[in-house]
């Protein structure tokens, strides 16, 4: 995912037309200096407030909303780099957080009582986690397993560590007061999040071109047999020794119907409808 957060910004030509907070003025003589951090929020409420009372296509609302959102993406950024070390690139989460910013920025309503950052924060923070639950698993799994991962692996290191040695699998789930079939599953969707390639050699060298698709097991079509096998004995059992014995010299000897008979002293018809019969009868059996 690639996109700039000044294409979610009016064009300006001039930033020095965007309006930005006033730097922190030498108290006076005696009086207490205001925070500059307040000052910021100050400021920053009454951007949003004079924002309140524009339309929605004034051009001096879109460069207001501009100021606001460019004056807080050192914040974004620095959100974003809690989650730079996930096996992510910084630059995709830095730009996630920014479409949460711009979220923030159009949906911030200075009348409800709280200052922007406490509404940016969790809706930054929302679309970094959404982004990576949703774009950076390499094999989709229920929710619900993803976000027992991280309380899984801090309840596997704290009983590691007071038990010294690995916790089973119901003191996991005693610990997390969770199901020990979902414990399971969740541990079992940890191993989804990387997905290793089928032509990565098995050596580290590759030297002699064995890959991890060399040990993917196939269906052995002989097990089919084997079923089968196993579910005529019963069948073969009940027949007459004569049947038996047509089955084999057919089957097993590979004789004709005519040297069948002959050595039956029967005629080939007789032997046609014999078979016919015998093996109409093991069908409906295994049916």
């Amino acid at each position: 995912m690639r996109f700039t957060v000044k294409s979610l910004l009016p064009t300006v030509k001039n930033t020095a037309e965007l309006p930005r907070v006033p730097a922190p003025t030498k108290p006076p003589t005696g009086g207490t200096a205001p925070s500059p951090y307040a000052e910021r929020r100050a400021e920053t409420m009454r951007v949003f407030k004079r924002m309140q009372q524009l339309a929605l296509a004034d051009p001096e609302r879109e460069r207001l909303r501009a100021a606001v959102i460019e004056d807080h993406m050192p914040y974004a950024r620095n959100a974003a780099g809690r989650y730079g070390g996930r096996g992510e690139l910084v630059e995709d989460f830095t730009q996630i957080a920014y479409l949460g910013l711009v979220k923030a920025a159009d949906n911030f309503d200075p009348d409800y009582g709280t200052g922007f950052l406490g509404y940016a924060t969790p809706v930054i923070l929302g679309e970094i986690k959404r982004y990576f639950r949703d774009a950076t698993w390499d094999v989709h799994v229920p929710r619900r397993l993803q976000e027992l991962g991280a309380p899984l692996r801090d309840a596997t290191e704290a009983l590691a560590r007071d038990l010294r040695r690995p916790p089973t699998l119901t003191e996991l789930a005693g610990k997390l007061r969770a199901d020990p079939k979902e414990v399971t599953e969740a541990l079992c969707a940890a191993e989804a999040y990387t997905a290793g390639s089928l032509d990565q050699p098995v050596r580290a060298d590759g030297d002699d071109g064995t890959t991890l698709a060399d040990f993917l097991g196939t269906e052995d079509p002989r097990y089919e047999a084997v079923v089968n096998r196993e579910a005529l004995k019963p069948l073969l059992a009940r027949l007459s020794e004569r049947d038996k014995r047509i089955l084999l010299m057919r089957f097993f000897r590979a004789m004709t119907q005519a040297e069948i008979g002959e050595e039956l002293h029967i005629s080939q018809m007789q032997v046609s409808r014999l078979l016919t019969r015998i093996l109409g009868e093991l069908r409906a059996g295994l049916t």
